[in-house]
């Protein structure tokens, strides 16, 4: 496969995931912004999903300081100019599966085509008539709607394992964030861990990626942050785990060195990260610091990202 086709393929994967990810932020910040502040701590909900997206200094740019629901629902869902936001995703999926159309299936070229229409036709609805709940729900149901079709009708070839190597690198780096705005919403105060308003916080996690349900199954009883941080970090069981989206790179990575016939320096750095975090105990990341370690993590999928590229994608494989 050309290296040019295969990067198409990648960010193709990589956007629609991305998508999907600043409306689950979303999620987040209006759950958590429905329980009143009495504490008197530094509660900014809004501001929290800037941070852990990592476009604060983007929107303060375009919007001012004050991170308020609806400019930061227009930054994050319909903002061109946020090259993250779910409008911008969208767009940037469907231009990389246009350059390469005759590689897709035409189921998934009409599920990314519908996302896009769909898409333009919600940007020119009024803002007032749109809620929080309705974008991800419009966000996750033509995402999973692409997903599908690739699972379905894709070949199971080369072009298939980058789809999934760009889904699955994503989706950790969106699990990443997603847990982490937890860390950007400050509680009141340190007596307030394990506190009614902390559990609450938690829980607009697990909702925030539908995961309530599959917890439950697994854990039972009272939510807590550690079982959590088990289920979204370290537990296989969990689809959109760091961990189970780490297999899933290492197993696409590892179909194409054998189908290549040679192992690059992006298999190499994936399995040394799936080591890592098969490794890992809860204990240990609460030792570390559970930002610092979430941090650590972004940092390793930005480096795998990296080697995928110098390995795959930009013609210079080696």
């Amino acid at each position: 496969m050309l290296s040019r086709t295969a990067d198409n393929l990648y960010w193709m994967a990589r956007y629609m995931e991305r998508a999907e990810t600043n409306a689950r932020l979303l999620e987040v910040a209006a759950r958590n912004a429905l329980l009143p502040d009495t504490g008197g701590g530094n509660r900014n909900e809004w501001d929290s999903v800037l941070q852990a997206a990592g476009t604060r200094d983007a929107y303060r740019t375009k919007f001012g300081r004050d991170a308020v629901q609806r400019n930061v629902e227009t930054h994050m869902f319909f903002d061109r100019d946020n090259a993250s936001s779910v409008a911008a995703c969208i767009h940037s999926a469907r231009e990389n599966a246009r350059i390469v159309r005759t590689a897709l299936t035409t189921q998934v070229w009409e599920a990314i085509n519908d996302a896009h229409a769909e898409m333009t036709e919600l940007a020119r609805q009024e803002r007032s008539t749109l809620s929080t709940s309705f974008m991800k729900d419009f966000a996750l149901r033509h995402m999973a709607h692409v997903r599908g079709a690739i699972l379905a009708t894709q070949l199971r070839n080369d072009g298939y394992d980058f789809m999934n190597i760009g889904h699955y690198l994503e989706r950790a780096d969106s699990t990443a964030r997603i847990v982490d705005v937890k860390y950007y919403v400050l509680l009141p105060n340190v007596s307030m861990v394990g506190s009614g308003l902390d559990n609450y916080q938690w829980r607009t996690v697990l909702h925030a990626m539908n995961a309530q349900r599959a917890f439950a199954w697994v854990y039972g009883g009272e939510v807590t942050a550690r079982k959590i941080v088990d289920f979204l970090v370290l537990n296989r069981q969990s689809p959109r785990s760091l961990i189970a989206s780490s297999d899933g790179v290492m197993e696409h990575l590892e179909r194409l060195s054998r189908g290549y016939g040679r192992t690059t320096s992006a298999t190499s750095r994936a399995r040394t990260v799936n080591a890592m975090l098969s490794e890992v105990t809860v204990e240990d990341i609460f030792e570390e610091g559970l930002h610092a370690f979430l941090q650590r993590v972004l940092n390793e999928v930005g480096a795998l990202g990296h080697e995928i590229t110098t390995s795959y994608l930009n013609g210079e494989a080696r």
